[in-house]
């Protein structure tokens, strides 16, 4: 039979009441009955025995274990009104509890930034001193008193500061080890898809060796067929046609796919990055299809740019992709930028060279696959440029990313080494 709980008059099944209470143990960390522990021991070992004084105490401790709910400003502001209830019934500036004002300095120092430390620790002063100066203020202090006083109130400082300085040197090595693990992921997914590569290159290679010879003897066949039969006969000639047509097409799929699993022989040379760029645009300006929504191409090249090792033809065709895909991606009249940098990075100075536009953005999801071979969302796409322009800035040691924001546009940016 199921153990129940009263509620009122009525009792309910003992699963309704752990509903309500286990939520509460969860949140409960260890730390917390540790504080609560020590406040309460510090209540009942006070030598202040008023009863404002020990509520005060354990309210500490209650504000410590629900900061993390709170927040820290919220909790150090709780802090401090204790503090003043403490020494306002426990003795004043002579009150033996006077160590309690550190621990709002403390938590301020902790948690915050220097202005939330210097305002906390000042407070927490403030606290202490406004005995003196209003609520004692006709209380005469000896020279050994002033002494004591002053050494009470310059410990605040000495400590928030060496807490601050602790706490700045964990975010520090925190935020070291967060980069430190975001780069392990991102070289592990490199790795990752340069394997995938690898193998789909091979696998592709082999393939498209193999279709070639059955594609051939398809586009003689068609082409035989096409000059005997007679000429009444429209079909047979149109469907010959067709054939020869998909069999073209169906070579030059190919041969980007060779061209993908091929490895470039690449012979770098230094050169002038934004002469190239500016080759780039000529040919798309040039070469634009009719149906390509009209874009305007703007250039925003740093000075401080110097040589860069390249091949000519292949990083050309790096840029004449990007700079392709974000007129296809731009609403007509929007523009695209192509903007160059120096940066430094670990390996040493490089340039970055950005290719922007404000056109429909990529989803989320499809980030991580943009590079990937074969991956299109476009209708009549393959899915190889982008994975052959990765390809080639490989090769070239340098890097390409992405940012997109669905309805804002994207940032393709490659990096490469300074020659």
């Amino acid at each position: 039979m199921e153990s129940c709980a009263p509620v009122g008059n009525r009792r309910l099944p003992l699963r309704h009441y752990t509903r309500f209470v286990s939520p509460l143990w969860r949140h409960i960390r260890p730390q917390d009955l540790v504080w609560l522990l020590a406040f309460s021991v510090l209540a009942i070992a006070s030598p202040e025995r008023d009863p404002v004084v020990l509520t005060m105490l354990v309210a500490l401790g209650v504000v410590q274990v629900i900061e993390p709910r709170i927040g820290v400003p919220p909790s150090v502001i709780l802090k401090l009104i204790c503090c003043f209830f403490i020494l306002a019934y426990g003795g004043g500036i002579s009150s033996s509890l006077f160590v309690v004002v550190f621990l709002p300095a403390i938590t301020a120092a902790t948690n915050l930034n220097a202005t939330g430390a210097v305002l906390g620790t000042a407070a927490s002063c403030a606290v202490y001193l406004m005995f003196i100066f209003f609520i004692q203020s006709d209380l005469y202090l000896d020279y050994q008193a002033i002494l004591e006083v002053a050494t009470r109130v310059l410990m605040v400082p000495v400590m928030a500061f060496l807490t601050y300085q602790l706490a700045s040197q964990q975010r520090a090595e925190a935020r070291k080890l967060q980069e430190t693990a975001e780069r392990l992921q991102e070289a592990q997914a490199e790795a990752r898809r340069s394997e995938r590569l690898a193998a789909l290159g091979q696998l592709t290679a082999g393939l498209a060796h193999e279709l070639r010879n059955p594609l051939g003897t398809m586009k003689s066949s068609a082409e035989l067929l096409k000059r005997n039969v007679p000429a009444d006969n429209a079909i047979a000639t149109e469907m010959a046609g067709f054939i020869s047509s998909e069999v073209d097409r169906t070579n030059s799929l190919i041969t980007r796919f060779l061209e993908f699993a091929k490895p470039h022989h690449i012979k770098l040379e230094n050169g002038d990055l934004a002469a190239l760029l500016d080759r780039v645009i000529e040919r798309f300006e040039r070469e634009r299809s009719p149906t390509m929504p009209e874009v305007s191409v703007y250039k925003n090249y740093s000075p401080d740019v110097g040589p860069v090792a390249f091949e000519e033809q292949l990083l050309e065709r790096v840029f004449y992709n990007l700079i392709t895909n974000a007129a296809q991606a731009s609403p007509n009249g929007a523009a695209v930028t192509v903007k160059t940098k120096p940066v430094e990075t670990e390996e040493g100075a490089g340039v970055e060279v950005s290719v922007i536009d404000r056109g429909s953005g990529i989803e989320p999801k499809n980030l991580e696959n943009v590079f990937n071979p074969f991956f299109t969302t476009k209708p009549e796409g393959v899915g190889l440029g982008l994975a052959i322009v990765s390809k080639i800035v490989d090769e070239h040691g340098g890097k390409i990313t992405v940012e997109s924001t669905p309805g804002e546009g994207s940032v393709f940016r490659v990096y490469l080494p300074m020659g």
